[in-house]
């Protein structure tokens, strides 16, 4: 990584640590190469169209926040993009650890069409620059701009062919580098790629989707009259909460499976209509609170397994209840260690629905590095409360049904941002 921009040769570049596991091992990176080695373990994932800057402090070059945002789409949206992630960056770093006395880009994405590597290295190269011209404004320097694409690397600051050669230079393999045997001792791990984690909770496609969506139109007809007559919404609570145990027990009792098979059989564990009254019971959010409780011990791992196939059920114009169970698809990760799939499921949460409140709280507080324990007892406090009264049931806070038809609400309703 060049430091200095007069100091470019490879044996100039100062090194950039990273903080290791809990003991604290710190991983030292001198080069281009092992900055484009470590991010995916700075992450705990491969960034796929992505726009990476990580804050560096210190003399050491000590890595502090980052941030992860999708490569706009078009070029007009760069000038915006480039000013709002370097204020976000450096505001939110000054915050937490004090100005950055530098920071690292990094550009991730993958050719498009027929193009090559380079192409897409050169096609960036415009970003690259605004954000340099976007973080000197605010007087923190870019010691460090690469893009990754095609398996290669290339830098946008060090013009030494020897270490960054015009036709880029091939990344490690997976699992390969000297980086990935130092992260894996210090305990970093990569959960896959961003595609991949995205991926498994996306709503199904095809015919699926299609009989999906026609559940859960029956299910709203069915639910809703009964959520608006006050003699039986507290049995709709009751009867949601009981259904998700259930799942939940079928979910811990089936085989394990592997890989990307592990998620057809979950999908295949859930019939439409019970899926569907669970998607729409879950819309309440007292019912949504008691059901963020199991986010612990033999409880967790079911748990993220139904809220990750509720979340692939959300299709067609029930889109925007998916917020519910990737927000405790997020929570449960967080609670569990997982935070970059937390953050990932609660940004999707967000895009899902912007004024999730419930997701607005999880995901400031995971990107603020803050303890989950502190939630984690009150929702076992809330539990506690609850044991010596099991016959009050939970009352709704609103019916669920199409969003094209908006019901009542008690939650807080904002509007903020989703990114990652």
């Amino acid at each position: 990584m060049t430091n200095n921009h007069e100091s470019r040769t490879p044996s100039d570049r100062p090194s950039t640590s990273t903080a290791g596991s809990t003991t604290d091992p710190r991983i030292t990176l001198r080069s281009p190469a092992e900055l484009a080695d470590a991010l995916p373990y700075m992450l705990g994932f491969h960034p796929t169209d992505s726009l990476v800057m990580v804050a560096v402090h210190g003399e050491g070059g000590r890595f502090g926040g980052r941030l992860r945002v999708g490569i706009p789409a078009t070029p007009a949206e760069w000038e915006d993009t480039a000013r709002q992630v370097a204020d976000c960056l450096i505001r939110g770093s000054e915050r937490r650890e004090g100005k950055p006395d530098g920071i690292v880009v990094f550009l991730c994405q993958e050719p498009l069409g027929g193009e090559s590597g380079q192409r897409v290295m050169t096609r960036l190269r415009p970003l690259a620059q605004r954000i340099r011209l976007a973080c000197g404004a605010l007087d923190v320097p870019v010691l460090e701009a690469l893009c990754l694409s095609a398996g290669r690397f290339w830098s946008y600051v060090c013009p030494d062919e020897r270490c960054c050669p015009a036709e880029g230079s091939r990344l490690a393999a997976v699992g390969t580098s000297v980086m990935a045997a130092a992260a894996t001792f210090a305990g970093l791990q990569v959960r896959g790629s961003l595609k991949e984690i995205e991926g498994r909770l996306a709503p199904l496609g095809g015919a699926v989707a299609a009989e999906m969506e026609g559940a859960l139109d029956r299910a709203a007809a069915a639910l809703v009259p009964k959520i608006l007559d006050g003699a039986t919404r507290e049995e709709v609570g009751a009867e949601t909460l009981e259904l998700a145990r259930s799942l939940m027990r079928r979910m811990a009792l089936a085989p394990p499976v592997e890989g990307t098979q592990a998620d057809d059989r979950d999908d295949a564990l859930l019939g439409h209509d019970e899926a569907a009254a669970l998607i729409l019971g879950l819309q309440d959010r007292e019912i949504r609170d008691i059901a963020a409780e199991w986010m612990e011990d033999e409880e967790a791992g079911p748990a993220l397994r139904l809220w990750r196939a509720l979340a692939r059920r959300c299709v067609g114009a029930y889109g925007e209840h998916a917020a519910a169970p990737l927000t405790l698809a997020g929570w449960v990760s967080w609670s569990t260690g997982d935070e970059p799939t937390a953050r990932i499921a609660l940004g999707l949460a967000l895009r899902a629905d912007s004024d999730y409140r419930f997701a607005q709280l999880l995901h400031h507080a995971c990107n603020e590095g803050i303890d989950p324990e502190g939630l984690r007892e009150c929702l076992r406090e809330e539990r506690r409360s609850r044991e010596p009264r099991r016959g009050r049931r939970p009352a709704g806070s609103r019916p669920p049904g199409r969003r094209g038809k908006p019901a009542p609400s008690r939650e807080p309703r904002r509007t903020a941002g989703s990114g990652q």
